[in-house]
């Protein structure tokens, strides 16, 4: 599945986003201001990428090679060259090719990766889901109390607590799980696979 042979600009991060997740982003480099702005612009989503070597910040990092493409939902610049953004995991992808650009902007060339295929839910999906479910509300209730009207849900709506690799992303995203385990995760392509090894994980540490 080929995104086109058009080049999209990556965000190499200290992070990994999956498809559906919620990733808050505060703004100032010039030249990734130069690249949202541009975005926004056109409607062209950009790619988020763990950083494999490198830093966030000066020469154009070395990224992992399987990303998450990614769409603003919602923008603010309140002072002046910061944007803080709020951005929405769409589709993952694999790099096929990348350029470094003159400011040291990356750029590359995508293969998608097709969603995670729906499957009937089973016990050990039930359990997560259901676990996923009371972690959302207390998560959710809790910053309500504490920001009021300005709370803003770290999780996206609508909820698929049925979708096997919906449930799975979620909890990559709130476990204290190491980045490179997170990337791991992100890589597999197989939704019930990534649930199975989230179950195992969560049975050896009493969470469910």
């Amino acid at each position: 599945m080929s995104e086109n042979n058009s080049w999209i600009p990556l965000f190499p991060l200290n992070a990994v986003l999956f498809p559906g997740g919620v990733l808050p982003l505060k703004v100032f480099e010039t030249r990734y201001l130069d690249m949202l702005r541009s975005c926004m612009k056109s409607g062209q989503q950009f790619g988020v990428v763990l950083i494999k070597s490198g830093q966030e910040v000066g020469m154009a990092a070395e990224p992992e090679s399987v990303g998450c493409l990614t769409r603003i939902t919602e923008w603010d610049m309140q002072d002046l060259g910061v944007m803080m953004l709020r951005t929405e995991g769409s589709q993952r992808f694999r790099i096929l090719q990348q350029r470094v650009l003159q400011d040291q902007r990356l750029e590359a060339q995508i293969e998608l990766i097709a969603a995670d295929p729906a499957t009937t839910p089973d016990e050990a999906h039930l359990q997560c889901a259901g676990t996923l479910k009371l972690v959302i509300d207390d998560i959710n209730k809790k910053g309500r109390a504490t920001h009021g009207n300005d709370f803003a849900s770290p999780f996206s709506l609508p909820a698929q607590f049925d979708n096997a690799g919906w449930v799975a992303n979620r909890w990559c995203e709130i476990l204290p799980i190491p980045l490179k385990a997170r990337q791991k995760l992100l890589e597999l392509t197989d939704g019930s696979e990534r649930l199975g090894i989230i179950h195992q994980y969560l049975l050896q540490h009493n969470i469910i």
